[in-house]
């Protein structure tokens, strides 16, 4: 099961759950039809994002709210293929150095100010500086040059060959200058009632409830969308969730929106149908994360007691419910650049106790040698579980584990602000390409405070920091892997976070909802397309 691919998940879980008795997940599009105008549209937001807009935060929920009013330059197809958004024409010179961008004609902001080369040049050099992966993506571009209006070349002082691909509006979302430009951007009001160039405007958000988008009937993509309004929902309980579904409350939910215990019962649903497209672009990853600075944590065996003690196919058993593949390296087995033979750290718990043993740390009365506190992060449910089977696995030799949880932003400050954190289960999207969404994760230039999804281990090894950033310039493929491999081969041995599972997502829909997955952003793409059928 670990050598799965996306492409062979999708063929062997359609056998599975036939077998099963359940029917094939198959795309809940329906046939094609004539899109129909009218409706609103009800989406699961789960957990509620801190903020609307993902120029400096990369959590899921903010990532699907950002992208239906804030657009990208592109678009991406299934196979990942750049398409247009904001702009229509591109071209990259013969050495790599120039990304020439034609951008769209009467594209109006929704507060009726024009869109320009100005907004684009901006943003870019917003998200250099307070996006968690805009380090390092855009860590060669010295300048974005604006001959005109209509015309902005992103200008590098080394090649970036995956930069193509990193330009969505979830990723690389382009905002308002006019808006942005003063004040601190990382407290700017209107990240909280954004103003874009999309499909869908902001109208309000009752916190713990709703977050409500009305169509933009000034939308350059003449006729969409489609729908009147979008309504994304916040429904923290799971089996309300699936409740909702059920009940037709929800039409709409991704990232594996309800317990995949439920899944089974309600794909057999006449009025559902699952999707598993839509998640090529975020390849996600399960992790827990060390905070190398803890006066314990700090020593290499006992992170290595810990992984010893930690049975990967349990998380992927039972944690994940078999939604998921063997993930030890921070690139997961989709990627080109994963490194198949760095296995699993093996389950054994002796070699768990003598490492422990090793690293002073005897057992005490009651058998207990020290207290951690294990916090996970408030995503679906599969976190918590993990965090779970931890405290239980490491109880066996003889770590007491305290779980501790919380919301979402009080997680990602306690982690990435504060610090106040022993260790944590956590997970990440490794994205489209290492350099985006893997390097910011162990790259020392990355240890920065306050900005979630970073380096939060703060983990920093010279020559680790060098294979990044060769990787990221290198153009030949070849080099490129044999980088990457080098890179996985240290992270594994010297364990700053513990790799277990790639968790494979679906997405849940009524069947009345048509053309909500269109692309490799799936959910995260702007949903213009989408209609609703009676």
């Amino acid at each position: 099961m670990a050598g799965l691919n996306r492409r062979d998940f999708l063929i062997s879980s359609g056998a599975a759950l036939a077998a099963a008795g359940m029917p094939a997940l198959a795309c809940a599009q329906g046939e094609a039809s004539a899109p129909k105008r009218g409706g609103t549209l009800n989406m699961l937001i789960n957990p509620e994002p801190p903020v609307l807009v993902s120029i400096f935060q990369t959590t899921g929920p903010a990532l699907v709210a950002s992208s239906k009013v804030l657009e990208g330059l592109l678009a991406y197809d299934f196979d990942l293929r750049p398409k247009p958004q904001l702009a229509t024409a591109w071209a990259v010179s013969p050495d790599g150095l120039r990304y020439t961008f034609t951008l769209r004609q009467n594209v109006r902001w929704h507060d009726g100010q024009p869109f320009t080369s100005a907004d684009v040049a901006f943003s870019i050099d917003l998200l250099k500086a307070v996006h968690p992966r805009g380090r390092s993506t855009f860590a060669n571009v010295t300048r974005v040059a604006t001959p005109d209006a209509r015309t902005a070349v992103i200008e590098l002082s080394k090649p970036a060959p995956y930069l193509l691909k990193a330009l969505s509006a979830g990723e690389s979302p382009i905002v308002p200058k006019h808006l942005y430009a003063s004040g601190d951007p990382l407290s700017n009001p209107h990240n909280n009632a954004p103003v874009g160039t999309g499909p869908f405007r902001f109208k309000s958000w009752t916190r713990g409830a709703n977050i409500v988008y009305e169509r933009n009937p000034d939308y350059w993509d003449a006729g969409k969308p489609y729908i009147d309004g979008l309504v994304f929902k916040v429904i923290p309980d799971a089996a309300a969730r699936s409740a909702a579904f059920e009940t037709g409350a929800l039409d709409l939910g991704g990232e594996n929106p309800v317990p995949l215990t439920d899944l089974p019962r309600l794909a057999q649903l006449p009025q559902l149908a699952v999707e598993t497209r839509g998640y090529r672009f975020l390849e996600p990853l399960s992790e827990i994360d060390f905070n190398l600075e803890h006066p314990i944590l700090k020593d290499l065996r006992v992170r290595q007691a810990i992984a010893h003690a930690i049975n990967p196919q349990v998380v992927q058993r039972t944690v994940a419910y078999g939604y998921a593949d063997l993930s030890p390296t921070p690139i997961t087995p989709g990627s080109p650049y994963h490194d198949a033979q760095l296995t699993p750290y093996v389950f054994d718990i002796a070699n768990a106790e003598k490492l422990l043993d090793a690293a002073g740390y005897p057992r005490k009365d009651g058998g207990v040698r020290f207290r951690l506190t294990h916090d996970f992060l408030p995503y679906g449910d599969m976190y918590r579980r993990q965090a779970d089977y931890v405290k239980s696995a490491l109880a066996r030799v003889g770590i007491d584990v305290t779980v501790r949880s919380q919301d979402l932003p009080a997680f990602l400050k306690r982690v990435y602000a504060d610090r106040q954190f022993d260790f944590t289960s956590i997970g990440v999207n490794t994205l489209f390409d290492p350099s985006v969404g893997v390097q910011r994760l162990y790259w020392s230039k990355n240890i920065r405070a306050g900005v979630p999804f970073s380096n939060a281990p703060h983990y920093s090894n010279p020559t680790v920091d060098s294979l990044l950033e060769n990787a990221a310039v290198e153009t030949d493929e070849s080099k490129r892997i044999a980088l990457y491999q080098q890179f996985q081969q240290i992270v594994y041995r010297e364990l700053p976070i513990l790799n277990l599972v790639a968790p494979r997502m679906i997405t849940l829909a009524n069947r009345r909802v048509h053309n909500h997955t269109v692309s490799a952003q799936g959910l995260e793409g702007n949903l213009a397309d989408v209609y609703l059928s009676a």
